[in-house]
């Protein structure tokens, strides 16, 4: 309504080829992994480019007539499964990413604990009553942010390598230039 209809037309054609572009690879991934990854270690067999193919080509109609019976009775499990899985990955790799960056204390066993434990919170709100109460995100992030801080503050803390590394990282960021150090 806020284009020309030429516009509008050019702009929804867009969409539709961005969407159509990221379904084939998608169902192309898809493909791959089935008969490559799968198949191919469950039978342990060398098969010939043709059955390959073969195989390849009837995964993806599978694969495709199974989203399509999905996305003829849509319902919002799709929609909350994603949200579940943004909640699972923010939780798990948010803190860690953001405590990398921001603190030269973060030590590994501090960042395993908080990816695990931002997992495990995620899986237990989602699959409880306080799921519906508050997204699921909220509290793993917290929980792993905790975790993160207290194993790293009980851990070994890192080398002086690793601490130096840092803080040339944070003056390049800052500066934009290369502390150069000479020991």
């Amino acid at each position: 309504m806020l284009f020309h209809p030429l516009i509008g037309g050019l702009v929804l054609t867009a969409v539709l080829a961005a969407i159509m572009s990221t379904m084939a690879s998608q169902l192309l991934v898809v493909s791959s992994a089935l008969i490559e990854d799968l198949y191919k270690i469950i039978t342990k067999k060398q098969l010939s480019d043709g059955v390959l193919m073969n195989l390849s080509r009837t995964a993806v109609v599978v694969v495709a007539v199974i989203a399509a019976l999905l996305a003829v009775s849509p319902r919002d499990s799709i929609l909350s499964l994603v949200a579940f899985a943004w909640a699972g990955f923010g939780s798990a790799f948010g803190p860690v990413i953001l405590a990398s960056l921001f603190w030269r204390r973060l030590t590994a066993p501090g960042a395993i604990a908080a990816m695990v434990s931002g997992t495990v919170i995620v899986f237990a709100w989602g699959n409880s009553p306080l799921g519906d109460w508050l997204y699921e995100m909220v509290p793993g992030f917290l929980g792993a942010t905790i975790v993160l801080i207290v194993v790293s503050l009980l851990t070994k803390a890192p080398s002086a390598r690793l601490v130096e590394e840092f803080d040339q990282a944070q003056h390049l960021a800052v500066t934009g230039e290369y502390a150069h150090t000479t020991k």
